[in-house]
């Protein structure tokens, strides 16, 4: 074809908003590509968010006092089921046993061997694994939909005669044992712990990891006596979420796990010392590279009216990564790769955590950043673009969570451990789509404001602690606090 017969086609990737076409030897960029000539892109509103349908469920306790929530959720023929059992103790010991227990508690049964165990789980496809903390002794697993009975009488087998055996429990220990001595060298498992003894003093819920020598010490008969006394029904929560019929589900279970009938209820957590703001303790580590600064408040659960704007207002703040704190200091400053504030719940109630690390060469500079950040977010409310943003980026994410069997069981586990129902999840949307500014600000105000925390800094002392002490509010080893 000649030169001169040549169509020439319309282009079709012109922009339609006035922006200049590029050509081959000019690329517009992320930022151009998000501008006009009369400025930056307008997002679309957020369209009113309805109402998430209830699902088809069973919510009941069973005589037992076990409490199973049933969720059809027939997307693939799987079922995902979570247990939750309180799991709460005084015992300095406790931490020690519980961790060996929950690592070998599918180690063999009056029935099974650890390879039955495992065959019959993957007969079904299906996997089963338990976890704890001070909180509560978990299970989480899944099979096909026709596997369920297979599944749950695995851990009705677990639940009612796990043995222990000796020798699978010294060797689980001795892997405990070595996993335990490499985390507890981790700068951000030292900044934890600091953390915890710092705010809660020797309350139960400080022992999140137990020492290397107390894990070598547990024997089977520890093991089976814990396992008496607190792997208990009542004040327990069972979840089943997938293809299932919710009523059939909790015949099922009742069926399967009429046999785990043990005397007694479920240990709850004790409430937590009330947080109040306080001066930062500086924790030594020396010849740190890095610094790690934890900084906390008290907060409100998920069942207090102002918990809404709360959420929003610390999404805003620090809470993903579009967010002021994220924006100070990592993207201008270049302090930190990662900066966050989130909230922890507890049965009573919840507490903020904001945390970064950072070069100790800027520990000092990283703290007074965070520090204005907090009072900003108190004093300078969200703008109407950040509690927008902020509002997409909650409610997008709790539907995220649902939409997988996965996510919505644990999701519900979850709930359930503070005593609510699927009924608030399907409800939040709403909730933070009615937040309006002025709520948003006073919550930021109400709870961010820097007095209210407290927190550590780990961190050579040798080379930050004269800078710190010039900022002021925090305790130095062998030194006092700069007010």
């Amino acid at each position: 074809m000649s030169a001169e017969s040549t169509v020439q086609l319309p282009d079709r990737s012109a922009p339609s908003d006035g922006a200049s076409p590029p050509t081959t030897a000019t690329r517009r960029s992320a930022a151009e590509i998000g501008r006009t000539p009369t400025g930056p892109r307008e997002l679309p509103p957020l369209r009113p968010q309805p109402e998430v349908p209830a699902p088809e469920e069973v919510d009941t306790v069973l005589s037992s006092g076990l409490r199973v929530i049933a969720v059809r959720r027939p997307a693939v023929p799987m079922v995902e089921v979570r247990l939750r059992i309180p799991f709460s103790d005084s015992d300095p010991r406790h931490t020690a046993v519980a961790e060996v227990l929950a690592s070998t508690a599918l180690s063999g049964t009056s029935r099974r061997s650890r390879v039955s165990l495992d065959d019959d789980l993957a007969g079904v496809g299906g996997e089963l694994g338990f976890s704890v903390d001070p909180e509560r002794l978990a299970a989480a697993g899944h099979a096909l939909a026709e596997g369920l009975p297979t599944l749950l009488d695995v851990v009705a087998d677990v639940l009612t005669s796990a043995t222990y055996p000796a020798d699978e429990v010294e060797r689980e220990r001795e892997r405990l044992a070595e996993r335990i001595q490499v985390a507890a060298a981790q700068p951000s498992v030292i900044a934890r712990r600091a953390l915890q003894r710092h705010r809660y003093g020797d309350h139960p819920v400080t022992r999140e990891m137990p020492e290397v020598d107390e894990v070598l010490g547990v024997g089977t008969e520890e093991l089976l006596a814990l396992h008496r006394r607190m792997v208990v029904p009542s004040g327990s929560v069972l979840v089943l979420v997938g293809d299932l019929d919710p009523e059939a589900a909790v015949a099922a279970v009742q069926a399967a796990l009429a046999a785990w009938d043990s005397p007694g209820e479920a240990a709850v957590l004790p409430p937590l010392p009330e947080l109040h703001g306080s001066e930062l303790l500086l924790v030594d580590r020396p010849g740190a590279v890095q610094s790690q600064l934890r900084l906390s408040a008290a907060a409100i659960p998920r069942t207090d009216r102002r918990y809404p704007a709360l959420q929003l207002a610390n999404l805003a703040f620090g809470g993903y990564f579009s967010s002021r704190l994220v924006e100070n200091l990592r993207e201008d400053k270049g302090y930190t790769y990662h900066a966050s504030s989130s909230l922890e719940f507890d049965p009573y109630g919840a507490a903020l955590l904001v945390e970064t690390d950072c070069a100790s060469e800027v520990t000092a500079a990283a703290l007074l950043e965070m520090r204005y950040e907090l009072g900003r977010a108190a004093v300078v409310p969200p703008s109407a673009t950040e509690l927008e943003s902020a509002r997409r980026y909650a409610i997008g994410s709790l539907l995220i969570s649902m939409t997988t069997q996965a996510g919505l069981a644990s999701t519900l586990a979850g709930l359930a451990g503070v005593g609510l129902s699927s009924a608030w999840v399907r409800e939040h949307p709403q909730r933070l789509e009615a937040v309006t500014a002025e709520e948003a600000a006073a919550a930021a105000a109400e709870f961010l404001a820097p007095a209210r925390f407290t927190g550590v800094v780990v961190a050579d002392a040798a080379t930050t602690a004269a800078s710190l002490t010039a900022l002021g509010g925090i305790r130095v080893p062998g030194g006092s606090s700069k007010a």
